[in-house]
């Protein structure tokens, strides 16, 4: 098959990249299926999903089903006459949805499966330290994430990379595997690999999704694990803590991000865990294991600005120490 007709699945910017490479590259997008507009904003305004903006900007249809399995579309859906689906960071199909294609459906997943199944695998690899993450294309079936894998793509992640730049960088790898998956499937050469193929033993890691309480910085921990938990959450939802201010005798606590850090070693500094000090023109914070550098913060209701900066703010004179993060 030549040029298969494709339903193509997907809300937001990440899918955005493998949908513009498909319909760049001449593939038959026959419709495309996102989420029901959304009240966002003070004034409540309906908001677009960024899929569906590509479509309308390029005259695909679109369809935006409230369930999934409501009769109506899946009566609008087969009469597409579609011979493949592409799923791309959308919500979990019902089986009469993913079966419908003659040629399957597949989905595109940020890591490499079998590692992180789940909602938030980017974020998950980057807090975890992992030096190496990719994209995977496989086949749906019941359990999520499970299905037999068709193509992986790898790259490396750089020590003090964050969850944006990777996200970024694996938009775009995920495009264009996309596209070769799809390719692929039209010449009838892939031969679909079950994933416990591929673990050796191991039992496949979860990548759940993020929580406020997950973004909680434990400065009781190691200055690594600080630094990953960082940047595994930088710039978006942003790590954050507590922090103890004390003001004419009173104390009071208020909640600051921190956006940006790096590993620093000064021999002649001890911090507690949690305990800030400018020194030598810098900001830092205590750990389990020694300091680690604070770059990038954001203090509630207020932009990001440097850690020194806002430190200044808080009256710490140079090689002065500071009130308790907690």
């Amino acid at each position: 098959m030549n040029n298969p007709k494709i339903v193509f699945f997907g809300t937001p910017e990440f899918a955005v990249a493998s949908l513009d490479a498909l319909v760049s590259n001449g593939c038959d997008v026959a419709a495309v299926v996102t989420m029901p507009d959304k009240a966002a904003g003070r004034g409540q305004h309906l908001s677009q999903s960024a899929v569906k903006k590509y479509a309308l900007e390029h005259n695909l249809p679109v369809l935006q089903p409230e369930k999934l399995k409501d009769p109506a579309f899946v009566e609008a859906l087969s009469g597409i006459g579609a011979d493949l689906f592409i799923v791309i960071a959308f919500r979990m199909l019902p089986e009469v949805v993913w079966q419908m294609p003659p040629l399957g459906t597949f989905n595109l997943h940020a890591s490499l499966l079998p590692l992180y199944r789940g909602a938030a695998p980017i974020n998950r690899a980057v807090m975890n330290g992992d030096t190496q993450t990719g994209v995977t294309t496989f086949m749906l079936k019941h359990e999520i994430d499970t299905g037999d894998i068709l193509r992986q793509e790898k790259i490396e992640i750089g020590p003090d990379e964050n969850v944006g730049s990777v996200h970024d960088r694996l938009m775009e790898l995920g495009a264009e595997l996309t596209l070769d998956t799809v390719r692929h499937i039209a010449a009838g050469d892939l031969t679909p690999i079950p994933q416990d193929k591929l673990m050796e033993g191991l039992a496949p890691t979860p990548a759940p999704k993020i929580f406020k309480e997950d973004c909680r910085i434990d400065w009781t921990k190691s200055a690594n694990e600080i630094h990953n938990h960082v940047r595994g959450l930088s710039p978006y939802p942003a790590a954050w803590c507590d922090m103890k201010l004390f003001a004419d005798q009173a104390e009071t606590a208020t909640t600051v991000k921190v956006l940006e850090t790096r590993m620093s070693e000064i021999p002649d500094l001890v911090l507690a865990p949690g305990e800030l000090a400018l020194y030598g023109k810098r900001a830092y914070a205590g750990t389990k294991d020694g300091l680690i550098e604070l770059l990038l913060v954001q203090p509630a209701g207020k932009r990001p600005m440097s850690a020194v900066d806002y430190m200044r703010g808080l009256r710490i004179g140079e090689n002065g120490r500071s009130p308790f993060f907690f």
